[in-house]
């Protein structure tokens, strides 16, 4: 193809059988060993997800984005993985669930991309069937490179001998973490604690790291070719929010932000203003449209509800007739009044009639689309916290499952909130439309 680029770099994916077995620790372990080494080492999160990166980030000193074939597409995750390839000596790509797991699945990504991939596999409660986990996850769809296993929650070295000598020919062996040790991640309803919640978070990956090198040093994975889009057939966004200000809300209260969604506002044109609502920062005076993403608003209830200034501007900033984009934790914010766990109801600002509550469980989750005219937005929703309102729904989002549950779309004015969270980079023309005043 004219104009195309090919560039070459050490890539790997680092999967499990399933959610839960330490994929995270293991890829933040990993990246900070070889860049403890002196190399550039770059990490991506397969899925829609959060918090992980914010511990990737930590581990390898350097931004972590998406990689997701329905969320942004195969041309959008080329791109940025051959930006990658061109500044990094190693490239690492964290999956998510299962590795075989959804549609599209983390084994489609490692196909596509051709990625060799390495196994984390919690082996606490096994011996030789480890093997056959192995086997079951290389095996299961032609193609698919499985190069290595690491076992993970090891009870002994005498139980990760066993573990070692179980695995079918071919795949080699990565060491193994113990279990017990200090540096396990802490969590919380929606998935890990925020890395900057966990004040030990770099002493924890370098025990990991420590203990990955313990018995010699890490390979470097085989080096991946990876072909950059080219410029004729890249859909870069015009400048339609050229000079637009943009406020974006980002403190403990407000973090779930895809880097790429920031990217793409920037691509768009937009000058962005980041402010604290958990500080009672106002709204900035000088911007034209509001961004409130997702985040932990419950955990804050006492500091929102007391941040007056906050509160008024934002207010003002909707009377104003100036756009808001509002999504999960950021609608949360919005509405009359907000419970947490315990039942604690504190008042809120009030721009969306109706209350919240935190539950014990998830009340949903999957990936969305939301069909506007301005075009589709692809994104995710997850979420413990149940609405009530009288407001009727302008939209609805449309799950990829067929068994999914949509998510109601709110429109009040130039207020667009939902927990349905949009991955920009999906259809930046449509998410101009959202913020253009």
């Amino acid at each position: 193809m004219s104009g195309e680029q090919v560039v070459t770099c050490p890539a790997m994916l680092i999967a499990a059988p399933a959610s839960g077995q330490g994929k995270t620790t293991v890829t933040a372990a990993i990246a900070h060993w070889h860049r403890a080494q002196g190399r550039r080492v770059r990490v991506f999160k397969s899925g829609p997800d959060f918090l992980d990166p914010m511990v990737l980030e930590c581990a390898s000193g350097a931004e972590v984005r998406q990689l997701d074939l329905w969320m942004g597409g195969a041309e959008h995750c080329a791109a940025l993985l051959a930006t990658a390839a061109q500044q990094a000596d190693l490239i690492l790509v964290e999956g998510v669930m299962g590795l075989h797991d959804g549609t599209p699945s983390c084994a489609d990504l490692a196909l596509h991309f051709d990625l060799p991939v390495l196994a984390v596999i919690d082996a606490q409660a096994m011996a030789q069937t480890f093997g056959a986990v192995v086997h079951g996850l290389a095996t299961y769809r032609p193609g698919l490179r499985l190069a290595g296993a690491l076992a993970n929650r090891v009870g002994s070295p005498g139980h990760a001998r066993m573990l070692r000598d179980s695995l079918p020919p071919g795949i080699a062996w990565h060491g193994f973490l113990a279990r017990g040790l200090d540096y396990t991640l802490p969590s919380r309803h929606l998935g890990l604690v925020q890395a900057a919640e966990v004040r030990d978070l770099g002493k924890r990956i370098a025990a990991a790291a420590d203990a990955l090198g313990a018995h010699g040093p890490l390979p470097l994975p085989p080096a991946t070719r990876f072909r950059a889009p080219s410029v004729s057939t890249r859909r870069a966004p015009g400048r339609e929010l050229d000079g637009v200000g943009i406020a974006v809300a980002r403190d403990a209260a407000f973090s779930f932000l895809y880097r790429a969604n920031l990217d793409t506002l920037v691509e768009l044109g937009a000058r962005l203003e980041f402010f604290s609502p958990l500080a009672d920062e106002p709204v900035p005076p000088c911007v034209q449209a509001l961004y409130l993403p997702g985040g932990y608003p419950e955990l804050h209830l006492q500091e929102l509800s007391a941040a007056r200034s906050f509160g008024e501007s934002v207010r003002a900033h909707h009377a104003a007739g100036r756009p808001i984009v509002a999504e999960c934790g950021g609608m949360l914010a919005l509405l009359d009044s907000l419970a947490d766990a315990s039942g604690h109801r504190v008042p809120m600002p009030g721009l969306l009639p109706g209350h919240a509550e935190l539950t014990d469980g998830l009340v949903n989750l999957g990936m969305h689309a939301l069909r506007l005219a301005e075009g589709e937005i692809r994104g995710h929703t997850f979420h413990h916290a149940r609405l009530h309102t009288r407001l009727e729904p302008a939209h609805q989002t449309l799950p990829q499952r067929d068994h999914g549950k949509p998510e109601a779309v709110f429109r009040v004015g130039r207020l667009v909130a939902s927990f349905f969270h949009m991955y920009f980079p999906s259809n930046p023309l449509a998410v101009a439309g959202l913020f253009r005043p």
